[in-house]
């Protein structure tokens, strides 16, 4: 290695940042912090409090000593109402820092270099470039507005190739909000079966926000358990982001190879923070969809007030609380979606994100996890900017 006076970051950084999500969101911050009247509608963190009961639980866990380390895949209490709470008691369960560490552990722990993902786009900012790190090749499938945002079996048959070794799936989804009914996913799982070396992550972390009936791809296609990784967590549903408790659902050899990597980054995760998922899932549901009716209540005004505007088209999201709206009237040949954020937070004071972040350029990720007061100034600072014109 060549020595040189100033700081080189490894090449495997080459390309990769913070996600836009997260560059937007900190630049908003520091407006805001200068003086400057800015609504933030970008972050996908809800306005709602953690339950009280939860913060309860972890109060008493850190009086009673729950201080120290914890096993590296999770406290038993925890272990055990997980596979309570999903009917997961015949797989192994890894509880990690997040459910973003889950993903990450996945891919570090099964990807060879050049084994390729396949990516439903639009996807998660972050899945692209943690499949890049891990030294893995993001294949995007494009999904559009037309087709629900949902990748077909089609699509899905032509993206695999020998290279393939996972299938990431979010559902409901992150940033477009679509949900795979159970007939979807068993056409997908269709495929699959006759690619045996293709496994499937599924990413369920928002399934408690869902609007239509939601299943679980390891219950959509029980034959495929034995490749699939089940992702979840209590960051979205339970209002815990901060908590940083998020799980993965799988088979031994895989739960227990993500272990490993886990043992080498973090170890065990919050004693606290688990202790209080455990208040969370044995909790009240009546909770849970108290909070989700907030959310679709939240939809329903922010989808109509957008389909209302000059020039945006919007499809209803089915889960999440994201709406993913179609911007292309407002482009030209020199502007782009990322152009249209950058224009609305300068002249309107509204930070979005542009859809390029997930893969889906001519498209503006909105969230819905705020105020209806924060939403509706939001909205009428979109709305007048719209009118007036952006270019």
């Amino acid at each position: 290695m060549t020595k040189t006076d100033t700081f080189e970051p490894a090449t495997r950084l080459d390309g990769l940042g913070l996600s836009g999500i997260v560059q937007i969101s900190e630049q908003a911050a520091r407006l805001k912090a200068a003086g400057q009247d800015i609504i933030s509608l970008s972050t996908g963190e809800p306005d709602l409090p953690t339950p009280a009961f939860v913060i309860d639980r972890a109060h008493a866990a850190a009086r009673e000593g729950a201080t120290r380390y914890t096993p590296t895949a999770g406290t038993n209490e925890l272990q055990q109402a997980i596979a309570r709470d999903t009917a997961a008691e015949t797989q192994k369960i890894i509880v990690s820092t997040g459910a973003k560490q889950v993903l990450a552990n996945a891919l570090l722990a099964t990807l060879n270099t050049g084994d390729e993902v396949i990516l439903p786009t639009p996807f998660w900012t972050s899945y692209a470039d943690m499949v890049t790190l891990a030294g893995g090749i993001p294949v995007r499938v494009p999904c559009s507005m037309a087709d629900g945002f949902k990748l077909s079996p089609d699509r899905l048959a032509q993206a695999i190739t020998p290279k393939t070794r996972w299938l990431m799936l979010n559902s409901p989804s992150n940033p477009s909000g679509a949900v795979y009914a159970k007939q979807d996913l068993q056409a997908l799982a269709q495929v699959l079966k006759g690619a045996r070396h293709v496994w499937v992550i599924s990413d369920e972390i928002y399934r408690h926000l869902s609007y239509v009936p939601f299943t679980s791809f390891r219950d959509a296609a029980p034959e495929l358990r034995d490749r699939t990784l089940v992702v979840d967590g209590v960051s979205k549903a339970w209002a815990m982001t901060g908590w940083r408790i998020g799980w993965g659902i799988g088979p031994a050899p895989l739960i227990d190879a993500m272990t490993v990597v886990q043992g080498q980054s973090t170890s065990g995760a919050s004693s606290v923070s688990q202790a209080a998922a455990v208040a969370a899932l044995n909790g009240d549901r009546a909770l849970l969809k108290e909070r989700c009716d907030t959310y679709k209540a939240r939809r329903d005004l922010v989808v109509g007030r957008l389909n209302a505007m000059p020039g945006i088209t919007c499809r209803v999201p089915d889960g999440a609380f994201y709406a993913f709206p179609n911007c292309e009237d407002h482009l030209d040949a020199n502007s782009t979606d990322a152009d249209v954020c950058a224009a609305l937070l300068e002249r309107a004071g509204i930070a979005l994100v542009p859809g390029r972040a997930f893969g889906a350029p001519g498209h503006l990720r909105l969230s819905f996890a705020y105020s209806n007061d924060d939403l509706t100034r939001g909205l009428d600072r979109l709305q007048a900017a719209l009118e007036r014109g952006l270019r």
